[in-house]
């Protein structure tokens, strides 16, 4: 893959799959999705007092360079991240990648 890029979205919980989803439409080759937790400035809710951490998905999916912009903009319209407290999404650059051999590996090379 050239130019790998990670894309990273943290959004409700229960909005993994949408991500993921629209994320493999927009021309991704897949991703994974690990439960967390955490608050932002428009999700401080309380109940009896106590404050309330909400459950999140954290979404990651490595995609070349090209597409980023393409799948993240997927990314923002499926989960909805244009509205307070719905989750973010960024992207950071990644200089090596293994283990994803079918899209880094020349398909005409044989293996001995």
């Amino acid at each position: 893959m050239k130019d790998p890029c990670l894309i990273v979205s943290i959004v409700r919980k229960g909005w993994g799959d949408t991500v993921l989803k629209a994320s493999m439409e927009a021309g991704a080759h897949g991703g994974t999705i690990l439960l967390a937790r955490g608050i932002g400035r428009n999700e401080q809710m309380r109940v009896f007092g106590i404050q309330i951490e909400p459950e999140k998905e954290i979404v990651f999916t490595v995609v070349p360079a090209d597409m980023k912009s393409v799948i993240l903009q997927k990314i923002v319209e499926a989960a909805e991240l244009t509205a307070p407290g719905h989750g973010l999404a960024f992207v950071v650059p990644v200089s090596e990648v293994a283990g994803i051999v079918h899209l880094v590996e020349d398909p005409t090379s044989q293996r001995s």
